[in-house]
């Protein structure tokens, strides 16, 4: 139970650092709307997007919100990754800003697997 806890905080944590916290820092700099109109995106999305990384972070950080908010949450990030590295795939090829957001799903998936591991033995 400890090493479930463990892993999911410390997975959690570092979703939310990088897609909480930077968005909500970096996300209207010069490189992070040069990033946004590079993939072909406009740059309204690219404000919607960084508001819906906030509120997905905070809904995962937030320890007792229902375990639907938290669901969606884990599906909106699951989505935000596995269509970042299609966009990074499809405009620049295979480099490393395309295996990235995989690299983050896999630090996400174990978020979710501790996620669960834990509702379970609490519930």
């Amino acid at each position: 139970m400890k090493t479930n806890k463990t892993i999911f905080w410390i997975t959690t944590i570092i979703i939310v650092l990088f897609e909480g916290l930077m968005p909500a820092l970096f996300s209207q700099t010069e490189l992070a709307k040069e990033g946004i109109k590079h993939l072909g995106y406009p740059q309204y999305f690219g404000n919607a997007l960084v508001i819906f990384k906030i509120l997905g972070a905070l809904v995962l950080i937030i320890p007792k919100l229902h375990k639907t908010i938290k669901e969606w949450a884990y599906a909106g990030f699951s989505f935000v990754f596995l269509f970042a590295a299609i966009s990074h795939a499809a405009i620049d090829g295979l480099t490393l800003n395309s295996f990235l957001p995989i690299i983050a799903l896999g630090i996400l998936v174990l978020s979710y697997i501790n996620y669960h591991k834990i509702n379970t033995i609490t519930n």
